[in-house]
């Protein structure tokens, strides 16, 4: 996926979901953890030195895995390369888990998957599709369910 510099630095000043200082570590060895200024803007992690505007780095929250190492840690691996975490600690275990929760619903697959779910629900007990109104009812990637279960908090991996 191809991206414009600029675009990414305006994206990054938009307003957060969330923000905060975190102990960040990078995914090379040898890499030491570092105070940074972590912003969750739509589905991009920006990171910040604490005292820059322009982001230092930014990851695209899509086909990845978020999980808490322990009560105040989580990482992201994304799936192409597993083998390799971003790690980021926090100042307390209920903030830790509000990134992770955060994280985990900021990705397009988990909303898509999302509308999936709840239109299935909405033409199981009404019989229609509620999105016959707007004209997109022959959209594939939205189609309902073909009777295969769908989960609608399936938050292991994006």
């Amino acid at each position: 996926m191809r991206f414009n510099e600029k675009e990414l630095v305006f994206l990054s000043r938009q307003p957060a979901e969330m923000a905060a200082e975190l102990g960040m570590r990078g995914p090379k060895k040898g890499d030491v953890v570092k105070k940074r200024l972590v912003k969750l803007v739509v589905n991009f992690l920006f990171y910040f030195k604490t005292d820059e505007e322009e982001p230092v780095g930014a990851l695209l929250l899509e086909q990845c895995r978020v999980e808490k190492e322990d009560s105040q840690t989580f990482s992201i691996a994304f799936l192409e390369e597993a083998e390799k975490k971003y790690l980021f600690e926090c100042e307390s275990e209920e903030q830790c888990s509000k990134w992770i929760n955060s994280i985990i619903t900021a990705s397009y697959e988990f909303m898509r998957r999302n509308l999936i779910f709840y239109r299935t629900e909405i033409h199981r007990l009404t019989g229609t599709d509620p999105l016959e109104q707007y004209g997109i009812s022959d959209e594939t990637r939205f189609q309902v369910s073909n009777g295969l279960p769908v989960t609608s908090r399936d938050t292991s991996s994006l």
